[in-house]
């Protein structure tokens, strides 16, 4: 019998391998992408923005609105923002408000202001605990600047009557109180409107901007003093600042309670529109701006105005995408992305030391750039490089230019406690002028290709040229003095023992005759018979200015110098 072949065998069908379905990185779902295995792994570069990205076009050439070929004094920039029409009002108002209150009040004029701004300065420049101290003559001050540009007692006077605004237009204000139309920062609104007006006239901001707030440290009794719990200085008055890269105050205004009409989108949103509603720009500019005042409304109204923003955002919002899938774990591994995009916005997670949050209209989700991290790995310490969203990078660079700002001001900042809450923001705007002139005179010489002074530099100069126009009617006749270590005294002359015939003095007055007090502090004997009691008085005190005490530091040690008020007493110095 034939038998049957075996059947054939049954051959497996073949597997069509077939590539997984991509997601598409520009969906407006709120899913959130992948997350990645390894920390270095690049992030996704697919995302497109889906807006046209603006050109820079400002409104004028950024930069200092001025000469650029010319070469600027420090005064002559310091006086863009402290003009002559400027200090003018000041006198003015200074000598209202003193005749007013004094009937014995001597007028101040235009040398004596700049003086007084110019000690004002100088007392930032070189700190000490109270103000009667740079008038000293002691051996552990003895400073010749103070003398010879001001008398303490001119200082202190004008210090006691300084107004900035008129005193007839500030008691109609008083009459207002408790009304809409009172003006809480009334004393000070002529200057602020003024150094406002002019940062905005001589500097045009580049195309990196950033808004934040700054504290004005103050304990006065005044009731839009604000407290600010995660500051440095945590009392004081709040400003809100516009500044760019650069660190220049472009714009300002000082919070007195409320920011203007509000436009239902809360009080961050309103400043930010405050700032740039004020100042002229123009578009393709790029805002920098931290956690308070990101919202997804703001960046999509600023697009509006054709400006792009960026910044830290709280994933507490109401308008922050809440999604559950594909979320950063607890404890991701260092430099972990995720982000998702919602038509224009784009929402971006880094875990760094914690997790950071992110809300940019002007970024794609890419990570181009790496930060250096320390990690700790069996025991021992090495440094790993880790991915960092391009968003992040551009927000560590451009943030702090209102940092920048604060840190000029707080070099040289002039800390004294004072009753007048209106003082204080007057050694403020001081300066805010200072630091945007040495900002204009920076960028100016670096066009020039010339040297440049750095800011201390520009604030002795600048100190000096305020002193120099200022009212120093007896320092032209000052002695010249120069200190130099160890200087040994010469032999003695006839006339006195032990004189030192370097040292200067008055003319007509005895020589300094060691081992005893200073005979520059008297009058010769014979004169001293001719005059009568008024009149010697009044010529002993006019040497005591005219003469240089310094000199007194030559003599030998132990010597007894006593106190001024010990030889005249009741004489101020």
């Amino acid at each position: 019998e034939q038998q049957e072949p075996p059947p054939p065998k049954r051959s497996r069908p073949q597997t069509v391998t077939r590539s997984p379905r991509k997601r598409s990185l520009s969906s407006t779902k709120n899913v959130l992408s992948r997350p990645q295995r390894k920390c270095l792994s690049p992030a996704p570069t697919t995302d497109e923005i889906p807006h046209k990205e603006q050109n820079f076009c400002p409104a004028r050439k950024a930069g200092p609105q001025v000469v650029l070929m010319r070469k600027y004094s420090p005064l002559e920039l310091f006086q863009l923002f402290f003009s002559t029409q400027v200090i003018s009002l000041l006198v003015k108002n200074t000598n209202s408000y003193g005749q007013r209150n004094n009937p014995k009040f001597t007028d101040v004029t235009p040398k004596d202001m700049y003086s007084y701004i110019a000690m004002v300065m100088y007392m930032g420049l070189l700190p000490l605990k109270a103000i009667n101290d740079f008038w000293s003559v002691s051996r552990l001050y003895g400073l010749s600047f103070p003398g010879k540009t001001m008398r303490r007692d001119r200082f202190a006077c004008i210090s006691s009557a300084f107004h900035m605004n008129d005193p007839d237009v500030e008691a109609e204000n008083e009459l207002k109180k408790g009304t809409p139309e009172y003006d809480k920062l009334c004393k000070v609104r002529p200057l602020y409107e003024h150094i406002v007006q002019a940062c905005q006239s001589y500097y045009h901001p580049k195309q990196h901007i950033s808004i934040d707030e700054r504290m004005v440290a103050s304990k006065a009794r005044i009731g839009f003093k604000q407290y600010v719990k995660n500051k440095p200085t945590k009392w004081g008055f709040k400003l809100f600042v516009l500044a760019d890269s650069s660190g220049y105050t472009s714009n300002f205004f000082v919070y007195d309670g409320k920011v203007g009409e509000a436009s239902g989108n809360g009080q961050s949103y309103d400043v930010v529109m405050r700032l740039l509603n004020s100042t002229q720009l123009g578009s393709g500019y790029k805002l920098y701006v931290d956690n308070y005042y990101t919202s997804p409304a703001l960046f999509r109204d600023l697009l509006q105005r054709r400006i792009s923003a960026c910044g830290t955002m709280r994933s507490t919002l109401r308008e922050y995408p809440k999604a559950t899938a594909n979320k950063m774990p607890p404890r991701a591994p260092c430099g972990s992305i995720r982000w998702l995009r919602q038509k224009e916005l784009l929402f971006v997670k880094w875990y760094d030391a914690r997790e950071v949050t992110m809300c940019t209209s002007m970024h794609k989700a890419s990570a181009s750039g790496f930060a250096n991290r320390k990690v700790k790995k069996d025991g021992k310490w090495s440094v790993m490089q880790v991915q960092i969203p391009d968003c992040i990078k551009d927000y560590n660079q451009y943030m702090g230019g209102v940092d920048l700002s604060d840190t000029l001001i707080n070099s040289y900042n002039v800390i004294h406690i004072t009753k007048k809450w209106y003082k204080t923001l007057f050694y403020h705007f001081i300066g805010i002028a200072a630091v945007n002139a040495y900002i204009l005179y920076r960028q100016l010489n670096e066009n020039q290709n010339t040297k440049v002074l750095d800011h201390k530099e520009f604030r002795e100069a600048l100190i000096q040229d305020l002193a120099d126009i200022g009212s120093s009617s007896y320092s032209s006749n000052a002695l010249p003095v120069t200190l130099t270590p160890a200087t040994p005294i010469k032999a003695p002359r006839e006339e006195a023992p032990n004189d030192d015939d370097d040292m200067p003095r008055p003319p007509g007055l005895r020589p300094v005759p060691l081992g005893h007090l200073p005979a520059a502090f008297f009058r010769a004997p014979e004169r001293r018979a001719e005059a009568s009691e008024g009149h010697q008085r009044q010529e002993d005190v006019r040497r005591l200015r005219e003469f240089d005490h310094r000199v007194l530091l030559r003599l030998p040690q132990g010597h007894v110098l006593q106190r001024q008020q010990e030889l005249l007493p009741g004489v101020s110095p």
